[in-house]
């Protein structure tokens, strides 16, 4: 028996056949697109390697079913940049060495780019580090992370300030 699922991810949309209900957004994303940018680290929904924005909203993909977001709107690291033009998530990280050995960063960004988008970042740095606390750093990078994440916050609510004047 097959399971047929349709996704729009990274604004592309994907028919997908599951042989499996059991496999995890994570597995499909991997194994089956080939998107590799998202981690596999603890695969128990611990170390937010796995974030990914399922309908603009941040989850664990390792704990996430994929028939379950059957018609989901899926942003992957992958779909972040423009072409050649950063994220200004992306653009801070780099900024701010908010990163060593990069394992765990794609899902920091991720996690940052929801944060951001669900207007909980603000401009208070123990704030961000709460909001940020699923995602953990085995290299220790969390100043430059938190750092990232307040630059980037105050760089893109300066641009849409900038648009809606």
């Amino acid at each position: 028996m097959s399971f047929p699922i349709s996704l729009t991810i990274n604004g592309v949309r994907r028919d997908v056949e599951l042989e499996d209900p059991r496999v995890t957004l994570l597995d499909l994303l991997r194994e089956r697109l080939h998107l590799t940018g998202t981690k596999k680290g603890c695969d128990r929904g611990q170390c937010g390697a796995c974030t990914v924005l399922v309908d603009g909203r941040r989850i664990n993909s390792c704990l996430a079913l994929a028939v379950s977001h059957d018609g989901a709107d899926v942003l992957t690291i992958e779909g972040v940049a423009r072409g050649d033009q950063l994220h200004p998530v992306q653009a801070a990280f780099i900024a701010h060495d908010g990163l060593q050995c990069g394992f765990c960063t794609p899902g920091q960004i991720m996690s940052a780019i929801g944060l951001i988008n669900e207007d909980q970042a603000g401009d208070d740095p123990e704030r961000v580090r709460e909001c940020m606390s699923g995602n953990l750093c085995r290299c220790g990078a969390y100043a430059g992370i938190t750092d990232a994440v307040l630059e980037a916050q105050q760089n893109l609510t300066a641009a849409n300030q900038r648009r809606s004047a």
